[in-house]
């Protein structure tokens, strides 16, 4: 059955969320403010600033059987954030409920910062938020304006993204630089595809007659500390550490994600761990050709 999906913030997760949904033969129209960025990706173009939906009418959104918010802000500043997630998540929801038929399900892509653990402990979907920074204080916020809203919405927060493009961690490597052996700083992945991957996947759930839960937290398989990441990553670039990368002065979050709710849905991780996924993101990137040359 031919879907309409609505995808809000449609950027680099967007994108390859939307070409996956085209495939499967599902009409996609990705919103962003400039919407020319759209242009051959297949997905049908809605220039519109969130703003501006304040007020607004049903007609300010195209009806869909599916929405996914999954917004950036646009700098790393509190009003950034308060106006990328809770303020226009409520605008959408506000024009959304007012559709003669509303959606099926709004998913809205979050992240695991809304956790503030420090000592390595295992988290779920159950575990407490506490997060102490304006960005995780205000996802949470986001969170609830979804879980509370009157149409059915469910939440999945997303661990460390990377991907192609998204390669930081390996040009910081490449430059010699490691995280230190302690304090012990777990890090939680999640590859871009896999991020695409589960957002499809509980569309199909919900398509098949799976009920779906509010909140699913997606990351990979492997919990692993950053130290152990980046002296992977160092040897299949074959340099030598030159400089050792002193934690912050303000400890960062270091926690250990539990993904089994969303495996129990019966999904399969496409890069498992950390290691498949950046052995893609390495040759796909070129990075293994430049180390040769």
């Amino acid at each position: 059955m031919k879907l309409t999906v609505l995808i809000i913030g449609c950027g680099d997760i967007g994108v390859t969320l939307g070409q996956e949904l085209l495939n499967d033969g599902h009409r996609v129209i990705g919103v962003r403010r400039q919407a020319n960025a759209l242009e051959h990706t297949g997905i049908e173009p809605l220039s519109l600033d969130l703003n501006d939906l304040e007020g607004a009418d049903a007609s300010a959104l195209p009806q869909a059987d599916y929405v996914i918010y999954t917004v950036s802000a646009d700098r790393f500043e509190e009003s950034a954030y308060q106006s990328a997630y809770p303020d226009g998540l409520k605008r959408v929801l506000s024009v959304l409920e007012q559709h003669d038929t509303p959606p099926r399900r709004i998913f809205f892509v979050s992240s695991t910062s809304v956790y503030g653990q420090q000592e390595g402990e295992v988290v779920n979907e159950e575990s407490p938020t506490e997060s102490t920074s304006f960005s995780g204080t205000l996802m949470c916020e986001a969170e609830q304006a979804l879980l509370n809203h009157p149409l059915p919405g469910t939440v999945v927060r997303f661990s460390g993204i990377y991907g192609p493009g998204r390669d930081r961690l390996i040009h910081q490597v490449a430059e010699g630089r490691l995280a230190a052996v302690t304090p012990v700083i777990y890090s939680n992945r999640i590859h871009r595809d896999d991020c695409t991957g589960i957002l499809a996947h509980l569309i199909r759930c919900q398509e098949s007659g799976t009920p779906l839960a509010d909140l699913y937290l997606g990351s990979d398989c492997e919990p692993v500390t950053m130290h152990n990441v980046m002296a992977w990553l160092a040897k299949q670039l074959k340099v030598e550490s030159t400089d050792t990368m002193q934690s912050p002065l303000r400890r960062r979050a270091s926690k250990r994600c539990d993904n089994r709710r969303i495996l129990e849905t019966g999904y399969t991780f496409r890069y498992p761990t950390y290691k498949e996924g950046y052995a893609q993101v390495l040759k796909e990137g070129g990075f293994l050709e430049l180390q040769k040359a």
